[in-house]
């Protein structure tokens, strides 16, 4: 069978325009195999196909990210969906419209590029079809020949625009559940009145840390405490500073409905005004919880260690702990800057961080700190202010604790197991960037008038460092860092340890917070099998630790898009009341259709298309990024300061044009 004709296996991505990609992990291809619409056979987003080659043509490739313009030309091979093996999602979130006779849903994903039809409204429990209605919706049918899938309404969520609807919407999409099975919280309530207050048994066999210091330093609006550092002045230069870590793994134990549960959603979800918890809450804000003057069981990575930053003793086990204080991330700075409440306490491990810090930079961590924003919201959900997220001392204070016992569980565990083959665990790796990006990062970069070496497609860590240096305080600051995370690998769990490039570690995983995150839950149990010298003989291993690695970066990307869909959408609500009102802003894209403006302090995101520049003609200069008056020769350039009017708000595309003023 010649390679036009043979069956190819891959996961079609498309957009709103019906175009596919196609992505073929298991051949030497790099580039997408592309399907026009007429050849897409009721494949969507994500789906698992079978396709076949059907030729090539040629066009002109416009980069990772058409907001820069990136191009470079190329054959495109094509192709043609024979086959939807297995669909990604078979219920989507759009919003119910009549169109003549016909009911129909449109998606709210736009990469969906065809509406539902619905044949029957009558069962809607009571509540009438109408427009604008927001809906969950099953496909009941969508059989070749037909031009459009059949859909079937399986929930009501609410009217489209108020506040709880469209953050449901944003959830069901994505398939977060919200609720939790019975059984599981049976068990969850079962465990709380069995394990309340802690067993004098358990106490006993554990490490005793609550005569030693012991504080959390969290968000102030934080319920639930997954992390406590523990400080001891040895008197002799050295510290013993505990990163004590809340022990799911004692309570949510293998083989039970509530370790399933905590499997199947695998990570915490966090939107603008809310939080969905991995566990339920009498675990994940009490029991579980570091809470402050109450007996809590932690896992422990416990270090002696100078004022330096090197460390000369370390110890993992399980311990007991009672919190002295629980800090707010701004209570504990404002500590340090008063010399307040256990301000030496606080100012040594403010003054270690440091040092951790910079050796960490000097063995080539990269320096990625970018803007974010919260909200401040009414009682009906609607946004009254859009701020910048301040980065206090105190949070890289307890990133570079939690960095450290990360790094040295992943270290530990890695030693005890490399020798045994049938044993397996679970790291957090972040491979070298892929050549070609970088390759197209390094000409964008040059454009703008900077520098990044790259020799064969290779850049160091230390060079990307000093160009993030160089740009420090430039108008092109925001865009170059947003630039270079996109032209990074993200980073992932595996069973494959090949170190973190961004953090510079030859070894890491997440131990931190197993509240949140079902990978430290299972790190927990790998660590404890450890300590014990318990080397599992469970066949093919590594196979089941790769599912759960896999299945928890998928649902950790589900998460973070919730969480982005949210602060967009809080966004584009903001400034929606500020139609007609000038601010002030900065280019972050350019391209042929229109320049994008990003608002300073909001960090608000709108286009102002390209024919409504008013006063002259203007296109795209690829080779400079500049989008350019034909006869004025004015230039607009990425990091462009600009003043712009807000001129419409679509709250459904989640879009916002502005004009240049």
């Amino acid at each position: 069978m010649n390679e036009a004709n043979k069956p190819l296996i891959g996961t079609i991505k498309t957009t709103g325009k019906g175009m596919g990609f196609v992505n073929l992990p298991d051949t030497e291809r790099e580039e997408a195999i592309v399907i026009e619409p007429e050849f897409i056979n009721t494949a969507l987003n994500g789906d698992t196909v079978e396709i076949i080659l059907t030729g090539k043509r040629f066009n002109v490739k416009k980069g990772p990210s058409t907001k820069t313009g990136m191009q470079g030309e190329f054959n495109e091979q094509m192709g043609q969906v024979i086959h939807v093996i297995e669909r990604a999602k078979r219920e989507y979130v759009g919003t119910l419209k009549k169109e003549n006779t016909t009911w129909i849903v449109r998606p709210d994903d736009r990469r969906v590029y065809i509406d539902f039809v619905i044949s029957d409204v009558t069962q809607m429990g009571g509540v009438e079809a109408h427009d604008g209605l927001k809906v969950l919706v099953a496909i009941k049918r969508w059989d070749k020949g037909m031009t459009q899938p059949e859909g079937q309404i399986i929930k009501i969520i609410g009217e489209k625009g108020l506040h709880e609807t469209e953050m449901q919407s944003i959830i069901l999409d994505r398939g977060i559940d919200t609720t939790f099975p019975s059984q599981v919280d049976k068990e969850a309530e079962e465990i709380q009145r069995t394990e309340k207050p802690l067993k004098l048994e358990e106490i006993a066999i554990r490490k005793d840390f609550r005569g030693t210091f012991t504080c959390t330093i969290d968000p102030v609006d934080a319920k639930d405490f997954d992390d406590a550092l523990s400080f001891k002045d040895l008197k002799n230069g050295l510290f013993e500073i505990g990163i004590h870590i809340a022990d799911v793994s004692y309570y949510v134990r293998e083989g039970t409905e509530l370790n399933k549960e905590a499997f199947k959603r695998a990570t915490s979800v966090y939107l603008v005004d809310r939080t969905i918890p991995m566990l339920p809450e009498v675990l994940s804000n009490d029991l579980c919880s570091l809470n402050p003057n109450e007996d809590r069981f932690a896992f422990a990575a416990v270090f002696v260690i100078d004022m330096e930053g090197k460390v000369h003793e370390r110890w993992f086990g399980r311990t007991v702990i009672n919190s002295d204080k629980r800090f707010s991330y701004e209570s504990a700075q404002e500590s340090l800057n008063t010399k307040g409440e256990y301000f030496n306490e606080l100012n040594t491990f403010n003054q270690i961080a440091y040092k951790l810090k910079a050796e960490k930079f000097k063995n080539g961590a990269i320096e990625f700190e970018t803007d974010e924003v919260k909200f401040k919201l009414d009682a009906t959900g609607k946004p009254l202010e859009v701020v910048k997220k301040q980065r206090l001392d105190t949070h890289k204070l307890v990133e570079e604790f939690m960095l450290l016992a990360n790094r040295e569980v992943a270290k530990f565990i890695y030693d005890a197991i490399k020798s045994h083959a049938e044993s397996a665990s679970i790291y957090r790796i972040h491979d070298t960037p892929d050549a070609d990006r970088i390759e197209e990062l390094a000409l964008f970069i040059k454009a703008l008038g900077y520098n990044l070496p790259v020799k064969q497609g290779k850049v160091s860590s230390q060079d990307i460092n000093a160009l993030l240096k160089s740009i420090e305080g430039a108008p092109e600051e925001s865009l170059i860092k947003t630039a270079t995370i996109r032209s990074m690998a993200k980073a992932i769990y595996s069973t494959k340890n090949i170190g973190h490039f961004g953090l510079g570690f030859n070894f890491y995983t997440h131990f931190t917070s197993p509240i949140r995150r079902y990978p430290d839950l299972l790190v927990h149990r790998i660590l404890q099998n450890v300590l014990d010298k318990y080397i599992s003989k469970v066949k093919d291993q590594w196979k089941a630790y790769e599912h759960i690695a896999n299945h928890s970066t998928e649902k950790e990307i589900a998460a973070a898009e919730a969480e982005r869909a949210s602060i967009k959408y809080k966004q584009v609500e903001y400034m929606s009341a500020h139609i007609g009102e000038i601010f002030e802003g900065s280019i972050s894209g350019v391209t042929d259709w229109g320049i994008y403006v990003e608002e300073i302090n909001t960090k608000c995101e709108g286009m102002v298309p390209l024919r409504e520049l008013g006063d002259d003609f203007y296109a795209l200069n690829r080779k400079t990024y500049t989008v350019e008056g034909q006869r004025t020769k004015k230039k607009f350039r990425l990091g462009d300061k600009v003043k712009f009017k807000v001129m419409r708000a679509d709250l459904e595309a989640k879009t916002l044009d502005y004009k240049i003023v």
